[in-house]
């Protein structure tokens, strides 16, 4: 069917370097969401773009061009502040080096609802689960060979084989033994993520500070960990009654009920790990608030190491003549 005039006049390219591709407002949008504007006013500014493009006759910009004109848009519409934001969200995309995200925190805390969202908002498609990692690994290793793998992350210390110290935690060492042999496929899915060169976020209660050594990956990608954590033990219990009913009661309210002992003993016990790492620890009231305080954390990240190759680029080092 061919396409209508009023749609061709009002297309709208944008080049850049060998690439082109039509203007979208769903795609800006979704990159205008990573300031923290909701949907609907991110689409409205997305809109208002549009309109300014078409008011001005151009018909074709590069993205340098669109990319200011819709901080000036942002502005005028959301402010100062949002404006900053995207501009500092563009150094993203000038990383030479992918960027792992990784998000711990015991059960129940949203770790996986505020990975997809973070996700969409960065454009970041690939998120992987650590109980999804144990699951693969249990697909290797037999019950009897690595029983750890075999029982949730609160109730791993059935499977323990050897007598637990006497001053120590059955929860916490059981929890350790499950934790150290998934932070092996972790730490698989990080450098599998350097060698393709692609963004990834990884989320799950085995994502633990001090269990995979970020700094050896330094220079060969942008970690950001981070911990997510609910001091309040009443929304920390209802999230397992939202569960409940989003899964339409395959992850029974009753289990997670009879060991939330358990796992709020395991959150604090991640969280002193992340103090003791120089890790964030994320208190979440509400899912809009934590993801636009992890969204802000993630791009000062992303600042400084822009800084810190500026200045590596920067620094000459001196050399002695003969």
């Amino acid at each position: 069917m061919p396409t209508s005039d009023k749609s061709q006049n009002s297309l709208i390219i944008i080049s850049d370097q060998e690439h082109s591709l039509p203007y979208s407002k769903g795609l800006m949008a979704s990159s205008i969401m990573a300031t923290g504007l909701s949907p609907d006013k991110a689409y409205a500014v997305a809109k208002q773009v549009e309109a300014v493009l078409l008011e001005k006759g151009r018909r074709h910009v590069t993205m340098q061009q669109l990319r200011k004109i819709v901080r000036s848009v942002l502005r005028q519409a959301a402010g100062r502040e949002y404006a900053s934001r995207y501009q500092r969200w563009q150094a993203l995309s000038k990383l030479d080096k992918p960027m792992v995200i990784l998000i711990g925190g015991t059960t129940g805390v949203g770790k996986s609802t505020v990975a997809a969202e973070i996700g969409h908002r960065l454009g970041i498609t690939r998120i992987v689960s650590s109980d999804a990692i144990r699951e693969v690994m249990r697909t290797i290793f037999s019950k009897q060979l690595m029983p750890a793998l075999y029982n949730s992350s609160f109730d791993a210390w059935l499977g323990l084989r050897v007598p637990v110290p006497k001053q120590a935690d059955p929860i916490i060492i059981g929890f350790r033994e499950q934790a150290s042999v998934v932070a092996t496929g972790v730490k698989a899915i990080i450098e599998r993520s350097i060698t393709e060169g692609v963004n990834q976020i990884i989320e799950g209660v085995h994502v633990v500070p001090g269990f995979v050594d970020y700094h050896s990956f330094a220079g060969q990608a942008v970690i950001v960990p981070l911990v997510i954590d609910i001091e309040d033990e009443d929304l920390h219990r209802s999230h397992f009654y939202v569960r409940e009913l989003e899964t339409e009661g395959s992850r029974p309210f009753k289990r997670y009920r009879a060991n939330f002992h358990n796992i709020r003993k395991i959150g604090r016990y991640i969280s002193s790990l992340a103090e003791e790492s120089n890790v964030s620890v994320i208190n979440s009231t509400s899912l809009d608030e934590t993801v636009f305080v992890i969204v802000e954390h993630i791009l000062n990240q992303v600042i400084a190491e822009k800084k810190k190759q500026k200045s590596e680029l920067t620094t000459v080092t001196p050399t002695t003549g003969r």
